[in-house]
């Protein structure tokens, strides 16, 4: 049905606050006032005349009337969706909050939420999709043929899940079946209620397929709507109605999918929670992991946060405040992986290689290697990760001192033998390699450092003479960003080493995340080290979880749970990260981490902004955060409020980011630190007006660019 928006003379119009996608910068956070002939509910999708263009809008609210010279000029809303159910008033307050809290405008943060091809169907083409779609509501029994014993912890775990209202971090070993918890609290939500809906995150698309066909094969695909952005329009809208509307008991997805119109939630589920990805880096920069905490608070729903190696926000929540912690989540511990026997949790043996006692230039150590080989030999499967993608890092000349530098970024082009190219992994800049050095002529051009395409080559040739049981060669494959682009690749390529069509299997981080590979028993990083001794406060930590995710790859099956080992190639083997690695001793390194932390007041004992701005020039991007700095500090005499709030702020010189320069753009940074979240969140909404009145003066018209990233997860 299309609901008639034609004024009429003879009746008093319905006024309407529509939030609309307002450009970036333009200043108009707050919703717009519109007229219409007749009464709209909040939540109602509108389209809305803004310029010279028709937008779609969210009705949300009904404001009193303007005054009357404003009346006669506001604008009428062209049509509304009507066949589409009103967002409810918690999917508002969701969207509201996230606007207020990460310092965006209402509008944007609403309108990115929804489907792209709203904006483009009109009354008439929804109303046939809506008929298209199935009924909404129909109950999914579990099929109970697939649902498996539990293990004791596991029946603990859904036992004060099933108690209590949470929200619950589910500290699990990988291989301890946090993924069947996840599905039998499912289940139990689902049949408490009817109309019950469940949400499950996963931090990365190429982990929704396999999660996917687990719940499909438990509680059928019918009930599943996935929502992720590597979807078409097309798909992602039938996803979006299928949730909106109820239809899907069941929505996973990536971060996107928090900000999804779930009406009937009772379950949020985060899995691997400690993931960065959950962070989006454009636009509203907002942590899905947050907003699914934020969400359940709002609902009534319960929240389960699970993850081997939590984040140290999680796990410093999660302890009791008698022992230092914050308390407000319930831990629930599951430190055995499912089919491990006595005191055995069945995780990997964990062996250090002393590099420093290789020779000059060793790719795999001689132990590792003979450890390959004799797993390759026993038809088993060895992975090998090494977080670098591309044949080398740098192409440079011996003789000049010429490298492989980007002309439009602070960065190294990467070397990619498989095409002869050098790629920056920045701004996309592609070119052949030069026959000869571009400053000097040198025909011989080198390498330094190492990627995946040379330790796919390297260790082709290190195990050309080793056999597989069937008498056939050692089979060799590569997963990483470039291996794996294009319709389909990433999915063949992952099916091949769950088939036992892989022997080898070398990748990045990819490889690293949740996947069940059950024939691989020996896991090997190659080269960790850069971590130990980056400027990133949160660095040891995303490698202890790189490493502890990686060494759950291994042994997943039983039976071989016990032989399993994960090897580190080190030139620190004494490291206390590698230390608390080899007892898989999470708890240990959490608590040296913290203590750190606290000591030099970092999160979670701290709270952390970044405003950035972006400009032709490093100077211009400087000048325009100093001179916010400067207009902020003058703020007091104007508001005493303002002025306590400033008082517990503590503001640092503006900086270039790490990488200073992307395509052609310098980039700086000025970070902003509190011990009170209100304060600083009063400080921010404060530096709004002033951004926007700094960047409109003749001085700083050279900004492309600023944004501000509340709780960022990179400095």
């Amino acid at each position: 049905m299309k609901v008639d928006c034609s004024p009429d003379t003879a009746a008093p119009p319905h006024w309407l606050a529509v939030a609309v996608p307002t450009p970036a910068h333009s200043a108009l956070a707050e919703p717009l006032t519109y007229r219409s002939a007749q009464p709209l509910p909040p939540g109602t999708l509108v389209r809305v005349p803004l310029g010279r263009r028709e937008v779609l809008g969210v009705v949300w609210a009904a404001p009193p009337a303007p005054p009357a010279a404003l009346a006669e000029r506001t604008r009428t809303i062209a049509g509304a969706l009507a066949d589409v159910p009103p967002l409810d008033d918690a999917w508002r307050a969701l969207i509201a909050f996230t606007a207020r809290y990460y310092q965006r405008a209402l509008g944007e943060v609403a309108l990115a939420a929804l489907p792209p091809q709203l904006r483009t169907l009109d009354a008439v083409q929804m109303a046939r999709r809506l008929k298209r779609a199935p009924a909404a509501g129909a109950d999914t029994p579990a099929d109970q043929s697939k649902i498996i014993a539990l293990t004791a912890e596991q029946t603990l775990a859904l036992a004060e899940i099933d108690q209590n209202p949470g929200p619950f971090l589910l500290f699990g070993a990988t291989g301890s079946g946090k993924t069947e918890v996840y599905m039998q609290a499912a289940q139990a939500a689902l049949t408490q209620d009817a109309a019950a809906q469940v949400l499950v995150l996963v931090p990365e698309i190429n982990l929704t397929p396999q999660l996917q066909a687990r719940f499909a094969e438990r509680f059928g695909a019918a009930a599943i709507a996935c929502l992720h952005s590597g979807l078409t329009p097309a798909q992602r809208l039938k996803a979006w109605l299928a949730a909106h509307t109820g239809q899907a008991r069941i929505v996973l997805g990536t971060r996107v999918a928090v900000l999804a119109s779930i009406p009937h939630l009772a379950l949020i589920v985060v899995d691997e929670e400690h993931d960065p990805s959950y962070k989006q880096q454009e636009g509203a920069r907002y942590s899905a992991r947050d907003l699914a905490l934020y969400r359940g608070h709002l609902g009534h729903a319960k929240v389960i946060l699970g993850s081997a190696t939590p984040s140290l926000e999680s796990w410093h929540a999660s302890a009791p405040v008698a022992e230092g912690g914050a308390g407000r989540y319930q831990r629930l511990a599951m430190t055995h992986r499912v089919g491990a026997t006595g005191d055995n949790a069945g995780l990997p043996r964990v062996l250090r290689v002393d590099m420093g006692r290789q020779p000059k230039g060793t790719l795999i150590a001689p132990p590792l290697l003979a450890a390959i080989t004799e797993r390759v030999a026993r038809g088993e499967q060895a992975l090998l990760l090494l977080n670098r993608r591309g044949w080398a890092p740098v192409l440079h000349c011996a003789d000049c001192g010429w490298k492989s530098e980007c002309p439009h970024c602070s960065a190294y082009r990467v070397f990619h033998k498989i095409d002869r190219t050098l790629r920056c992994h920045h701004c996309g800049l592609t070119e052949r390699v030069p026959r000869a050095c571009p400053a000097c002529g040198n025909l011989d051009i080198g390498t330094q450092g190492r990627g995946t395409e040379q330790l796919e080559e390297r260790i082709a040739e290190l195990l050309a003479g080793v056999q597989r049981p069937s008498g056939e060669p050692v089979r060799i494959a590569r997963i990483d960003a470039d291996s794996t682009r294009g319709q389909g690749k990433l999915e063949s390529a992952l099916a091949q080493v769950h088939a036992g069509d892989v022997d080898v299997l070398v990748g990045t981080q990819m490889i690293a995340k949740g996947h069940d590979f059950r024939r691989v028993t020996l896991v090997a990083a190659i080269n960790p080290d850069a971590a130990l001794f980056s400027s990133d406060f949160r660095a040891p930590e995303r490698l202890f979880a790189l490493l502890m995710q990686s060494a759950g790859r291994a042994g997943r099956d039983a039976a071989s749970g016990a032989d399993s080992q994960m090897w580190v190639q080190t030139q620190h083997p004494q490291h206390p990260l590698f230390v608390a690695l080899k007892s898989h001793d999470y708890p240990g390194f959490a608590a040296r981490q913290l203590a750190e932390r606290q000591q030099a007041g970092f999160p979670p004992f701290t709270h952390l902004a970044l405003l950035r701005a972006e400009a032709r020039s490093q100077d211009a991007a400087q000048a325009f955060l100093t001179a916010l700095a400067a207009q902020a500090a003058a703020l007091p005499a104007q508001d005493a409020a303002q002025a306590e709030a400033l008082a517990q702020v503590r503001w640092y010189p503006a900086v270039p980011l790490a990488v200073q320069r992307v395509a052609g753009i310098e980039r700086a940074q000025m970070l902003l630190e509190s011990a009170h979240r209100p304060a600083l969140q009063r400080v921010l909404a404060a530096c709004q007006p002033l951004l926007h009145a700094l960047r409109a003066t003749p001085e700083h018209r050279a900004i492309v660019r600023w944004a501000v990233d509340v709780d960022p997860q990179g400095l």
